[in-house]
């Protein structure tokens, strides 16, 4: 079966279907080429795939889907993808406006048939958090041995096969660009199965994961900065497409755009994002790598407005740039640092381009460029990289190549004088130097530049030590020591430049949101970004797949959770509202109302929350609880979290902290704080699961007068 359905050998690299559609000068005469190859498929016995072998885990689906049953009767595509693959992400436009256009009533279902690249990647709970991550609405299988991959010989990521009715092979399309193509032969093959009366108009059973989840306060954070001149931060809170702004302590400063995706410059009130992954920060000023528009942003705080600084909002190719910034195209950039290139001034932004695996330079026109670089104000370029998709390290920058890079940090000191480069799709760290360009190997991968595979957790020296896919980097000036985020080894790891030793500073390399007494026992997963604060002494981490800013003491070798408190205290025209986003409950949830408790202005609340499982019950770790506290009427989202451990045991309360804001406006305006929580349990005697949810209402009587430093309300459920 598996040769009689080779790709390779039924849909050659050039095909006479694809060298006549080149030649095609309309578009019914392209229309009426594929019909015809249509035709001639009819006649073939040969071409039906394999069924999807059975015990497959399944996503967005209320159950196993089946060519012979579900699925029979449709024309499918199915997405060949591996969810750290930057040219799968690139071709999911092409497939959202494809399921736009055509319905599974229409005849048309897509099917993502997912093919780990990397062993973290062929777990269901880390598919199922790409899948969220982005927005893929439509079933997809994990096909975590690639057992289809081989039977049907696919070469690469991503390949698109289309399916008839019956099963049968109908086209294949390999890597990204082809949409307009995917388009055409869908079109076509949806007309020409409607007029033989072979399609059906049955519904395919769609149960979207992500209808199901408690909101949060953050969603797949992807990078996190720290201006270090006055310690606050610049989040990228990538599933809500905007970037939050919060001091040290945690208070929010500032939102920027969300919670919906959007592409628009202006006053900071209604500028939008698309799935922002890298920022920058420095003063007043946010450099934001707004990631699926392909776009470089600049918020500017002071005036309250967002700009674009390169990028034309569609997806390029061009490999070499050289334009002024706004007219440049470029590709799905994954980060940016503030920096030097070579000489004095600090006014060039670095671009970690995934899209084309090439580092970029914009040279920013306001401030001081670095000696001779002025006449390049506003220029957006190449500065390393081939292009090709190659771990090739060289003394000439521009015969380099990188592999996805997703990770950028500047130590500009000598004798580093280098940027430093998180190569995702190699699993190493690579150096560029700032006076010359050459581009070396620190640590990960090995010296065969064409093998993209030599990953590993593996601590060691050079390239001896092994990462799997790092996203993040960050620079510790004061102890000249490199921190990275090993994502999918679920670590964070040290370098040591001058010695080029790597070793595991914090995580136990499984997935996970423990967190233990010290560095050694705490869990992270995926996370995407790091940088250093506190004048050396403490990492932020962007703990992507918990949604959560995690901070290591490297003093005391702690990690905590970062609290954000979702209010802003600011005044003046630069103050950003915080957009609402209201838990939703099931209609099931139990709710309470409890009596009303006096506070003051400025005062801690705590609310001690005790929640009683039925007996033999254990919480669900693939499905983690949670709770969200929001308060009504002054619409602050207050916080959200996720609740660990063992909560049986009525000694063991979980403590909600909140504090009510300094200035109150209207203090005849008594406010009610809504706390959510959603548990997911299992009971240990069966396979019976299920998820249960309660709200209290806990109105507030505020006064003027100053009452205790902090209050404690105890809340209990039974469910």
């Amino acid at each position: 079966m598996a040769s009689h359905c080779s790709l390779s050998a039924l849909f050659p690299i050039q095909s006479p279907l694809d060298i006549a559609l080149d030649e095609a000068e309309s578009q019914g005469e392209k229309e009426t080429l594929v019909l015809q190859y249509l035709k001639t498929l009819d006649e073939r016995e040969d071409l039906k795939i394999p069924d999807f072998q059975t015990g497959f885990e399944w996503l967005n689906t209320e159950g196993p889907l089946s060519l012979n049953k579900e699925l029979s009767g449709k024309v499918v595509v199915l997405d060949f993808f591996t969810y750290c693959c930057i040219n799968c992400i690139h071709i999911l436009p092409d497939l959202h406006q494809l399921e736009k256009e055509h319905s599974v009533k229409d005849g048309l279902v897509v099917v993502g048939v997912h093919s780990a690249k990397f062993p973290n990647e062929k777990i269901l709970d880390n598919v199922r958090s790409a899948v969220l991550r982005y927005d893929i609405c439509h079933p997809v299988v994990n096909d975590s041995e690639a057992h289809l991959w081989h039977e049907l010989e696919v070469s690469c990521w991503p390949t698109l096969v289309l399916l008839g009715p019956r099963g049968n092979l109908l086209f294949s399309l390999v890597g990204e660009g082809h949409r307009d193509r995917l388009m055409l032969f869908t079109d076509c093959a949806l007309h020409y199965y409607r007029e033989q009366g072979l399609l059906k108009t049955h519904t395919v059973g769609i149960k979207l994961y992500r209808d199901s989840l408690p909101p949060s306060v953050l969603s797949f954070p992807g990078k996190v900065a720290i201006d270090s001149s006055n310690q606050t931060l610049a989040i990228a809170d990538t599933g809500h497409h905007r970037v939050l702004v919060v001091s040290s302590s945690g208070q929010l400063l500032h939102v920027v755009g969300g919670p919906e995706s959007g592409r628009q410059d202006g006053d900071v009130s209604v500028a939008s994002f698309n799935s922002p992954q890298g920022v920058a920060i420095k003063g007043n000023t946010i450099y934001v790598a707004d990631t699926d528009n392909h776009l470089i942003r600049k918020v500017d705080l002071l005036e309250g407005r967002v700009s674009t600084l390169a990028g034309v909002g569609a997806q390029g190719t061009d490999k070499e740039g050289g334009a002024m910034g706004p007219e440049q195209p470029i590709s799905s950039p994954w980060d940016v640092t503030l920096g030097t290139a070579g000489g004095v001034g600090d006014n060039v932004l670095w671009i970690a381009m995934a899209g084309t695996h090439q580092v970029w330079a914009l040279f920013l026109a306001d401030g001081k460029l670095p000696k001779g670089s002025e006449s390049k104000a506003g220029v957006c370029l190449r500065w390393a990289g081939t292009g090709n998709e190659e771990n090739r390290n060289n003394a000439y920058p521009h015969k380099a190549s990188f592999a996805q890079p997703s990770g950028l940090a500047l130590a500009p000191e000598e004798p580093w004088n280098c940027l430093y480069v998180a190569d995702s799709e190699s699993s190493t760290i690579r150096s560029l130097a700032l006076k010359d360009g050459a581009v070396k190997l620190l640590v990960g991968g090995e010296r065969d530049p064409l093998n993209l595979f030599a990953f590993g957790d593996v601590d060691g020296k050079a390239v001896d030590a092994k990462l799997q896919h790092p996203l993040g980097v960050a620079w510790a000036p004061e102890q000249s020591l490199l921190y990275v985020a090993d994502s999918y080894n679920h670590k964070i790891k040290v370098v040591n430049p001058k010695t080029k030793q790597c070793s595991t500073l914090a995580g136990t390399g499984a997935a996970g949101n423990t967190l233990g007494p010290d560095f050694n026992t705490s869990c992270f997963n995926e996370p995407g970004g790091v940088c250093v604060g506190g004048g050396g002494k403490l990492l932020y981490v962007a703990d992507t797949n918990n949604h959560q800013v995690k901070v290591l003491d490297l003093a005391s070798e702690t990690v905590s959770p970062f609290p954000i408190f979702m209010y802003c205290t600011d005044s003046g025209p630069e103050k950003v509202s915080v957009p609402d986003k209201v838990p939703t409950l099931p209609k099931s949830a139990a709710r309470k109302e409890m009596p009303p408790v006096a506070v003051s202005a400025g005062q801690t609340l705590i609310l001690s929350l005790t929640l009683l499982l039925p007996e033999g019950a254990k919480l669900t770790e693939e499905a983690p609880s949670s709770w969200a506290l929001r308060a009504e009427g002054n619409e602050w989202l207050l916080g959200s979290g996720v609740i660990t451990g063992d909560i049986l045991d009525l000694s063991k309360p979980l403590s909600i902290s909140t504090k009510l804001p300094a200035v109150l406006k209207d203090l005849n305006n008594n406010p009610s704080l809504s706390l959510a929580v959603w548990v997911y349990y299992c009971m240990e005697s069966g396979n019976a699961c299920t998820m249960k949810a309660a709200s209290f209402t806990q109105p507030l009587q505020i006064s003027a007068a100053p009452g205790e430093k902090e209050i404690t309300v105890p809340l209990t459920h039974n469910f």
